[in-house]
């Protein structure tokens, strides 16, 4: 049987066709299809099997999770799938309980955040290294508009304050903001401003920032990438960004202690992220390696967005 026509023969069943248009959209796991679908495991696991051997979806582990998404499929399939998705009330509602499965992934996130805030720099996180911070300010050119995307309670942020023009510290948790924001005040510093918003839609207008800097932070993103390209667009033409984060490794327990989404990142995507927003001048090294297990590596990648 051709693919095709085992493509067809799976999407045959409406179910499994809901299924398959909720991973076009985003990555998921057995049990947030079952909250969006109102469907029990052993069913789920039965239609993801079938899409799966039609080559209609791929899976990766995510910790103790299993995601699936669907592949890429021709332009023909993709059709008919959407065509039909316009005759299916059901599916409807499941776009309004897929961002509601989202917000939650977003809010158990925030929640780790939320309880971590006042405690950074007491407590080991993995790949802060003053090392690595050294080398990133030695790439920058004072005076600067700097992006601290992901900033935390804004220890790094402070730090670029010194000497840049202004620093916009970014950060999706409201605790996170405020202590951020109520420290900077104490300590006098005036050309530091905290905004709330997400790594993939941050809050600063287009091509209004001189560098935009993720600190171990990017592997905290659903979809990295997106990050890097909104990175891309906050950037005045000339502008740079730097991205020091975790050489990927296998140290799985940083999915419960850090609420890690990504287990670090080769230096091979991590460039590959900026050469795919449209950065050029895009440069990778290894700039830290801890002495003792897990043994976590910290990488640098840089990139400039061309001034035309």
């Amino acid at each position: 049987m051709s693919s095709t026509l085992k493509s067809m023969k799976a999407l045959a069943d409406p179910n499994r066709l809901r299924i398959l248009l909720l991973l076009e959209q985003e990555e998921l796991s057995v049990a947030e299809l079952q909250d969006i679908l109102a469907t029990g495991q052993s069913t789920i696991s039965t239609h993801l099997s079938q899409l799966k051997a039609a080559g209609l979806v791929e899976d990766r582990r995510n910790g103790k999770n299993i995601l699936y998404r669907m592949m890429e499929q021709p332009d023909a399939l993709l059709g008919l799938m959407h065509a039909a998705e316009q005759e299916m009330e059901e599916c409807a509602h499941d776009r309004q309980a897929l961002q509601l499965a989202l917000q939650r992934r977003g809010d158990r996130m925030r929640a780790y955040f939320d309880e971590l805030a006042g405690k950074f720099g007491k407590h080991y996180v993995p790949g802060r290294s003053w090392k690595g911070l050294a080398e990133t300010l030695l790439k920058l050119m004072p005076p600067l508009v700097i992006a601290d995307l992901g900033a935390g309670e804004g220890t790094f942020s402070q730090l670029l304050a010194q000497r840049a023009e202004k620093v916009i510290a970014v950060d999706n948790s409201d605790r996170m903001v405020e202590f951020g924001a109520e420290l900077s005040r104490s300590h006098g510093i005036h050309n530091l401003e905290y905004r709330k918003g997400d790594l993939e839609t941050p809050p600063i207008e287009d091509g209004s920032v001189d560098l935009a800097f993720f600190s171990q932070s990017l592997h905290h993103a659903q979809h990295p990438s997106k990050a890097v390209a909104e990175a891309f667009r906050i950037l005045k033409p000339g502008g740079r960004i730097a991205v020091l984060d975790l050489k990927r490794h296998h140290f799985e327990e940083a999915r419960e202690l850090y609420a890690d989404l990504w287990l670090g990142f080769t230096e091979a995507e991590l460039v590959g992220f900026l050469r795919k927003a449209g950065f050029s001048r895009v440069e990778a090294a290894v700039v830290h390696k801890e002495d003792q297990a897990p043994h976590f590596e910290t990488v640098l990648v840089t990139g400039e967005k061309p001034a035309c």
